[in-house]
């Protein structure tokens, strides 16, 4: 039942039921139950904070036709309420859900579910003698609903962080001004490739799941993939390679290479400068030297001026690609096992969305191994050459070009 009817039939009985004798009360909310229909009784029951057998009585009593009765039950008469003949349980129970309860050592539920039935069996240990279904109807009362975890808390804030958002927007919006492509990049998370369960479901004959492996080991044969996007921002359009091997810079970057190569110069035949906003960690992170190596092999390459802009360490989920790429993706393959590269690969292309979104997706075979090092001296023959810090935060953010003439 929707909760505004909840809402509307409590301000109702709120106003009405304390004018009424007890059969009264009970028939107006049989006749409210009645009226409607499947899942009136429950959310009667709810709106008005009485058990849900009082409000089907009333409408047994409204629907048996019997002759109205003359008399009511005499004042005080009735099963009292629990919280008068136990004045301490509500008390006690508030005690147990409080939310620092949890972090109490000597606090009997601190290493379990705050479920009904473990409520009431610790409330009973206690000496309050209640079933969990007026634990339940104390708890709403008192303005507890069930709740899952929120992700709002992202750690250690750094100082600038807001300022290198502003940066990086500025950073965005000269380059598009000038008709430049800015683009967003990033890996998902890696996925296994058989018939593994897939969160999420789809529409298929009732009775006839798709049947997935109990248990989620990997295949040998066929492995992980590391999707990694590059979402070109202005065109709303991305391109995602699924790696077969390890997730490195080299692997990054050649994703970003194979992009401009099959869709930004096609799309930016008169480009000279490329924006890349990636987060902090992982293979495209600030401190990866690899990372910065590749890039500047790309901008040889292709003659770009590559400029990268960082986002603050804890602030990746901000990046464009989370929320309007990768996102999409992961609500077109829901519920459906990614059996095969090829499967991956197609559900990947097939994802459209009604403002646009386009995406392009292949398999890379390529081999990208783990441990290659980056010396200083080749740090410091790259700072010398092509790589160039900015002055804001140079640690997040930098320029790197095509090497000129010896």
């Amino acid at each position: 039942m929707a909760v505004d009817v909840v809402e509307r039939l409590a301000a109702k009985f709120a106003a009405l039921l304390p004018h009424l004798d007890e059969r009264q009360r009970r028939l107006a909310m049989g006749a409210e139950a009645r009226s409607l229909g499947h899942g009136g009784i429950k959310a009667v029951a709810e709106a008005a904070g009485v058990n849900a057998v009082t409000v089907a009585a009333g409408v047994a009593e409204l629907e048996g036709g019997g002759e109205p009765l003359r008399r009511a039950r005499r004042p005080g008469g009735g099963r009292k309420s629990v919280t008068e003949t136990d004045p301490g349980v509500l008390e006690a129970l508030l005690a147990l859900v409080e939310p620092g309860s949890r972090g109490d050592p000597e606090s009997p539920l601190r290493w379990t579910t705050l479920s009904l039935r473990n409520l009431a069996a610790e409330l009973g240990r206690a000496g309050h003698k209640v079933p969990a279904p007026t634990v339940a109807r104390l708890l709403r009362q008192e303005h507890f609903s069930l709740q899952g975890n929120a992700k709002t808390a992202e750690g250690r804030q750094h100082p600038d962080r807001d300022a290198q958002f502003r940066y990086i927007n500025a950073q965005a919006s000269a380059h598009q001004a000038a008709g430049q492509p800015v683009i967003s990049v990033d890996a998902k998370k890696k996925q296994n490739v058989g018939e593994f369960k897939n969160g999420g479901r789809e529409w298929r004959p009732k009775g006839d799941p798709e049947r997935v492996n109990v248990y989620d080991f990997i295949d040998k044969e066929r492995g992980k993939v590391t999707p990694y996007g590059v979402y070109d921002i202005a065109a709303s359009a991305g391109w995602v390679a699924v790696g077969t091997d390890h997730d490195t810079a080299a692997f990054a970057v050649q994703t970003i290479r194979t992009w401009w190569q099959k869709a930004g110069q096609p799309a930016y035949p008169d480009a000279a400068k490329l924006l890349i906003c990636a987060g902090g960690g992982g293979s495209n992170g600030y401190r990866t030297r690899l990372w910065k190596t590749e890039l500047a092999a790309l901008a040889a390459g292709t003659g770009l001026e590559i400029t990268v802009c960082h986002f603050p360490p804890g602030t990746s989920k901000w990046n464009k690609i989370e929320h309007r790429l990768f996102s999409q993706i992961s609500m077109n393959w829901r519920g459906r096992p990614l059996t095969s590269h090829e499967v991956i690969v197609s559900l990947i292309a097939s994802t459209r969305t009604r403002t646009g979104l386009t995406v392009s997706a292949e398999l890379d075979t390529g081999q990208y191994p783990k441990g290659i090092k980056i010396s200083d001296r080749q740090m410091r023959d790259l700072e010398q050459g092509s790589l160039r810090r900015h002055d804001w935060h140079p640690e997040w953010n930098y320029s790197l070009t095509a090497p000129g003439p010896p």
